[in-house]
């Protein structure tokens, strides 16, 4: 694991949101030579995928209270087809 990926990994989901928009803002600009372009685009998808994984532990640990004969019970979050962001 490089040091770019440790620092990847140890950023709160808020602050690799906001890089990762910078990222975007300034390769659609279009004035980022070719060798940085890549370079950005590659720390993008650790971004991404670093924010994904965050996501993804967070829907783990939430749960619903739902009513059931009566009674309330906690049962795992599951988003459906609908929900999900692509």
């Amino acid at each position: 694991m490089n040091h770019d990926t440790e620092q990847v990994q140890a950023m709160s989901f808020e602050a690799a949101m906001e890089r990762l928009e910078h990222i975007v803002n300034q390769l659609e600009s279009g004035d980022v030579p070719l060798e940085q372009a890549i370079e950005l685009f590659q720390e993008g998808m650790m971004l991404s995928k670093n924010c994904s994984s965050k996501l993804e532990q967070v829907e783990r640990k939430i749960e619903m209270l739902t009513e059931q004969d009566g009674e309330w019970q906690r049962q795992a979050f599951q988003p459906e087809a609908g929900d999900l962001i692509e």
